[in-house]
């Protein structure tokens, strides 16, 4: 990678109007690990820090305006996936996929809200299982995400590395199941599993109401993957730049929702 012709990532996900999640979210972790962004919006959400007031999906047409567009001019060395809504938008995220081949992909796996509530359809979730799953080089459900995968609860630390290990088993090279829904005590333990490697991360729970961390997590790994590391170690090292984030996060809005410090939690050049 030199400064002239810099790898860049890729984000195809939903637009947060409110600067906290999504793609702005994506872009800001991009910026801060030094690698050149990308996006394709495949959704558009109006929302602030007191929730979500509308969705709407742009025609595929346009999403596939994007991807083109983007493929066509740039060394993408990393694909990041976030929302995509229907079983539609997600069979054309594959087809382009499976065209262009990207060396990396990681899909967070975006079907459950915060306020618990299901975002995919059973069409769409079939689609992510059957399309994404087996063109992700890395997947990273929170718990409620990986029991919609599995179709069954995952409660106890036992249960979250026997689910790390089935989730493999449906067609991701890597997975990491993050521990934030899984009470394991003062501290979230992240689960790396790729099937020779595993590897637990852990950091203190903080006690804030926090907004992006999933969405800047999968992204922060897409551009430690640019900038070379491994798997694992991109892994760990997002990880930690999502603490340090959550540790100087703030307040934008007027809700109670805390939102992530990308350029602080970098660090200096």
């Amino acid at each position: 990678m030199t400064p002239s012709t810099p790898v860049s990532a890729l984000t195809i996900a939903g637009s947060d109007s409110g600067g906290g999640a999504g793609i702005q979210a994506d872009l800001k972790a991009f910026a801060a690990h030094r690698v050149h962004g990308l996006s394709a919006i495949a959704a558009l959400t109006a929302q602030n820090t007191r929730g979500v007031i509308a969705v709407h999906v742009p025609p595929l047409e346009f999403l596939q305006a994007q991807l083109d567009a983007c493929f066509e001019d740039f060394d993408i060395h990393a694909v990041k996936l976030g929302m995509l809504a229907n079983a539609d938008v997600i069979h054309l995220v594959a087809d382009v996929l499976e065209t262009h081949r990207p060396p990396q992909v990681v899909l967070d796996p975006v079907m459950v809200a915060t306020s618990g509530a299901r975002l995919l359809e059973a069409s769409a979730l079939r689609a992510l299982r059957e399309r994404l799953l087996p063109l992700a080089t890395l997947l990273t459900p929170n718990t409620p995400e990986a029991e919609l995968l599995l179709g069954r609860r995952i409660g106890n630390a036992a249960e979250a590395e026997d689910a790390a290990a089935a989730l493999l088993g449906l067609g991701a090279g890597a997975v990491l199941l993050k521990g934030g829904h899984l009470d394991e005590g003062p501290r979230v333990i992240d689960r790396y599993f790729d099937g020779v490697t595993g590897e637990e991360f852990s950091h203190a729970r903080l006690p804030v109401d926090a907004h992006g961390t999933g969405c800047t997590l999968a992204a922060a790994i897409a551009a430690q993957l640019c900038r070379g590391l491994s798997l694992p170690n991109a892994c760990g090292a997002a990880i930690d730049y999502v603490a340090r984030g959550l540790r100087n996060g703030y307040q934008p809005g007027r809700g109670e929702v805390m939102v992530l410090d990308h350029f602080g939690a970098a660090g200096p050049a």
